[in-house]
């Protein structure tokens, strides 16, 4: 039976895949939102959708549709800024709907205190969109590692993790590069890599900084089976020397004692198994989320200190 659909932030960089993860589950897009108005990419998803750019009219619309037609739109998809996704869950429970956002979740672990009240209230749930989880060698990765902590519940893994993705200087003027909007590059760039970690290793144990710049996070976490030595950054410069040499922006790695763990295939459909996930009863909720909202915020308030203890081979380049 499709369902009825609408999308908050339906201009920005990861709302075609929520246009196409609607239209492949065979649901509908019956309204979008963005203040910016150049969005083509619906016409080839769903050019029938009624599009606004100012909230006030799209508010109106929902309620509206709601109470003009025998159908309603039961899900709110939203995509908006890092710092707004709060304020759109609350948007989307209070006008009936369930809530499917974008990660990072929220900024905060305090909102999510607030969003499961009004989850009770409303009776509609918060889905995050944490795809990693269903990446398959991530899952088979966690089955592994799940069979020797059974084994010897006191293995602790060496991990490195690196994730360079090259932004040029539109970045830092766009609200991605305002901390107070995105959470830096922890939250904007990192945080479905800690989910992933902290649901395949435990919850986090110690948390520490080495490097806090506009372009570049970098620091350690003790995870309850694992060491883990990180380093995100949106810096081209950092990039490997061969990597750059075959044209490519982007970097991504996992080591694990020492063993690259690879699983750079097998992103392109992963919103699309996200939405399915979710519509057959399953999905990641607010609960699922907390561990690496707690991390990102963790990492927003804690001082670098420098180059000292257990840092990331990385940290040198700077």
């Amino acid at each position: 039976m499709s369902k009825n659909f609408a999308l908050i932030g339906a201009a920005g960089y990861i709302a075609p895949r929520h246009m196409k993860a609607i239209k492949e589950t065979g649901n509908t897009l019956v309204a979008a939102l963005d203040k910016y108005d150049g969005i083509g990419i619906m016409d080839s998803h769903f050019p029938q959708a009624h599009f606004f750019t100012e909230f006030e009219r799209f508010d109106r619309f929902v309620d509206k549709f709601h109470r003009e037609n025998d159908k309603k739109i039961e899900y709110i998809a939203i995509a908006s800024p890092n710092y707004l996704h709060d304020s759109h869950i609350r948007f989307a429970l209070k006008s009936g709907a369930h809530a499917i956002c974008e990660k990072p979740l929220v900024l905060n672990p305090h909102n999510i205190d607030q969003l499961k009240i009004i989850e009770e209230e409303t009776g509609k749930k918060v889905y995050t969109i944490l795809q990693l989880r269903l990446h398959d060698s991530i899952i088979a990765l966690k089955n592994k590692i799940a069979a020797e902590i059974e084994a010897d519940p006191t293995k602790i893994y060496d991990l490195d993790l690196t994730y360079l993705t090259s932004r040029g200087k539109w970045y830092f003027v766009s609200w991605k590069g305002d901390e107070a909007k995105s959470g830096g590059i922890a939250s904007n760039i990192g945080v479905h890599f800690f989910d992933m970690l902290s649901w395949i290793f435990g919850p986090i144990e110690e948390n520490i900084v080495h490097i806090k710049q506009a372009d570049t996070n970098a620091g350690y976490m003790k995870l309850k089976n694992a060491r883990v030595r990180w380093f995100l950054s949106v810096n081209y410069e950092y990039i490997p020397d061969d990597v750059k040499a075959n044209g490519k922006t982007t970097y991504r790695s996992i080591t694990v004692n020492g063993d690259e763990f690879e699983f750079s295939e097998g992103f392109t459909d992963l919103h699309t198994t996200s939405y399915k996930h979710i519509l057959e009863g399953g999905g990641f909720g607010l609960d699922e989320a907390r561990n690496s909202i707690e991390i990102v915020s963790a990492i927003r308030k804690l001082s670098p200190i420098g180059l000292n203890g257990n840092y990331h081979p990385f940290c040198e380049k700077i």
